[in-house]
């Protein structure tokens, strides 16, 4: 490592200080919250054993949907193994409340690259909802790059069943949106059409504020276990909490009409669905700490970034404009050197299921494809944006920067 670089993370880290005792103070807040779950609910050891088959009359896979649908606000949740991701909660959702005739109306530009071939954007021949006769529509952001909050005042009809909110920034260099602005979003919505159900894609928020969009009004949310729910250990699934009722039918969807909610074995994984929330207020903690360290380098070597290095945090993303093909691909491999998995990886361009642009990645994680922990990645279009996702503590983030400063400044 050069003096540079050096002096730079060490003038990063002692202006950041307040920020991170910030940090620290909503994980104790947070982890509170699911502290007082546990407790009301009375998880115990006995909730750790699973059941085969089936999955009928699984008490810790009971006990823990009640546990994740009061921390989040919600009438019920589920909290399943066999969401085999983010993308497949939310199309679970979707499917659950979406009928043919129905209209879908998105508030905040373009849906994340792997929701374009189940909405019909892309693709074909697979039951994407157009085929099934659902509509769509989109609200373009303003030419500054925001939700377009005059459009959105008018933009709810009658056969605007739902409307889907998409929490993080996605593939995007928009603002990943807070608490208060889905509080408004909710509003707004419900002021034209109080039957539109209002639907949060919550990948990468979930522990990052002080509540959850169910607690503001949203109907219905779902998110991965992969990310900021599980804490970093838990090996697989989704979850999806808010309104009993759409909660139901979206686990008709993942199982089968007159199953529900009441199927799916654990496959002895309680225990460390358990663990994986308790440790999840910290460990986003952690990967807030590694956000605002990665923001506040770059920043002043003069790249773009978002959010900007003591902007408060709305999930676990960080954005850098790095401005070329070499430069991406270059951070990218240089976090994955520092990766405690497969470091001796070299990250190349390719090609992912679900998304339109080749993308290169780093994710040396212990879980794969796990962005609670710390990885990067970017689609090869221009403006060459990598996204810095979680961390399990902000110091691997920083030794991970290091090598990263100084692959970037190699390239030109």
């Amino acid at each position: 490592m050069t003096p540079d670089v050096d002096q730079s993370l060490q003038e990063a880290q002692n202006a950041l200080l307040p920020i991170f005792a910030a940090i620290d103070t909503r994980v104790k807040h947070n982890l509170r919250r699911v502290l007082t779950a546990f407790r009301r609910h009375r998880v115990g050891a006995h909730h750790f054993a699973g059941v085969s088959g089936y999955g009928h009359d699984d008490l810790g896979r009971q006990t823990l949907d009640r546990v994740f649908a009061e921390v989040f606000g919600a009438e019920a949740a589920i909290v399943r193994v066999q969401l085999v991701s983010g993308t497949h909660a939310i199309a679970c959702a979707l499917y659950g409340v979406l009928r043919p005739g129905d209209e879908m109306l998105a508030v905040a530009g373009a849906p994340y690259d792997t929701l374009e071939e189940v909405i019909g954007l892309r693709g074909n021949g697979q039951g994407s909802l157009s085929e099934f006769g659902v509509d769509y529509r989109q609200l373009e952001l303003t030419p500054a790059g925001t939700l377009d909050w005059d459009a959105l005042a008018t933009a709810v009809g009658d056969r605007t069943r739902l409307v889907l909110i998409q929490r993080s920034c996605g593939y995007s260099w928009r603002s990943s949106l807070s608490i208060d602005d889905i509080a408004k979003i909710v509003r707004v919505v419900k002021q034209q059409n109080p039957n539109t159900v209002c639907f949060v894609d919550n990948c990468y928020g979930e522990l990052v504020e002080e509540c959850e969009p169910p607690a503001v009004g949203a109907d219905l949310i779902a998110g991965s276990l992969i990310k900021n729910p599980g804490g970093t250990i838990v090996t697989a699934g989704g979850y999806i909490a808010g309104r009993t009722d759409l909660v139901e039918a979206a686990a008709c969807r993942l199982t089968a009409p007159g199953v529900g909610s009441s199927g799916g074995a654990t496959f002895d994984r309680n225990r460390e669905l358990f663990q994986g929330l308790f440790l999840a207020p910290q460990m986003v903690g952690e990967a807030m700490k590694g956000n605002h360290l990665v923001a506040y380098v770059f920043d002043k070597l003069g790249y773009p970034v978002n959010p900007p290095p003591t902007a408060p945090r709305r999930d676990v993303i960080q954005a850098i404009e790095l401005g070329s093909p070499e430069k991406l691909i270059a951070f990218c491999r240089a976090i994955q050197q520092y990766s405690p998995i497969d470091s001796y990886v070299d990250p190349v361009p390719g090609e992912m299921p679900g998304y339109e642009s080749q993308l290169v990645m780093a994710g040396g994680t212990f879980i794969d494809g796990s962005t609670s922990e710390f990885s990067a990645d970017g689609p090869l279009r221009e403006p060459y944006i990598a996204f810095c996702q979680g961390g399990t503590h902000w110091t691997h983030v920083a030794i991970a920067l290091e090598a990263a400063i100084e692959a970037v400044m190699g390239n030109g």
